[in-house]
């Protein structure tokens, strides 16, 4: 819940369908000044430019429409935002993995529009939408990945890189000749951004250049993001 003298909730929606992004445009709209509507999103491209022009503080993610776990991740790296994930699906993995990928709260399509308001609110303040069956399991596959990294020094330093650092590897990882403006154009950023990225790469994984990091990658199975 909002604190006095906070501002309004700024929420951006990620929504490819537009009959459903218009509803919840109208319905985030109604809700000043508690809430603000930071934009709507219909690609996870068009989400990461909105964020880079203006920050939000609750990202609002379809997962029907194909934005799946990658995508939050890829939300999570570039902002601060909290992610509320919405799905009419009651696939158990396609819900926890949207929270082991960074989600705040995961809410079924068939809940009230209330609901949806206050779950906003709860995960603006910190906290988390997730129901206690989904919070065992999420809790067991974190220490199932937490001793496979501890048994493993090498996944210890893997572990350590972000979502879209690992988008980077893997493009190295399957074609090692490939020039950097290639690699930043199928990555859709900049050459700058790609040498930032390599250089945090490096020094988390103690590699030296592109060659080294190729050989890394494809020794330990990395060319899956």
């Amino acid at each position: 819940m909002q604190t006095e003298g906070d501002g309004a909730i700024r929420v951006l929606l990620v929504n490819d369908l537009p009959i459903v992004a218009w509803g919840l445009e109208r319905l985030i709209e109604s809700q000043q000044p508690r809430l603000e509507l930071a934009g709507t999103a219909t690609s996870q491209d068009e989400a990461l430019r909105l964020l880079g022009a203006a920050p939000a503080d609750v990202i609002v993610v379809d997962l029907d429409g194909g934005y799946g776990a990658h995508g939050i991740a890829d939300l999570r790296d570039a902002s601060r935002a909290k992610v509320l994930a919405l799905t009419a699906s009651p696939d158990v993995r396609l819900r926890d993995s949207a929270v082991l990928a960074g989600a705040s709260g995961i809410l079924g399509k068939i809940e009230p529009v209330a609901v949806l308001l206050k779950a906003i609110e709860k995960i603006h303040a910190g906290e988390l939408w997730i129901d206690r069956a989904a919070t065992g399991r999420i809790f067991v596959e974190l220490a199932r990945r937490k001793a496979a990294e501890n048994a493993d020094p090498e996944q210890c330093k893997i572990a350590l890189l972000t979502r879209r650092e690992r988008r980077v590897v893997a493009e190295i990882a399957r074609d090692a000749s490939a020039i950097g403006r290639d690699i930043a154009q199928r990555l859709h950023i900049s050459e700058h951004t790609l040498r930032n990225h390599l250089t945090s790469i490096y020094a988390k994984l103690g590699l030296g250049n592109r060659l080294e990091l190729y050989a890394y990658a494809n020794r330990h199975g990395m060319l899956e993001t």
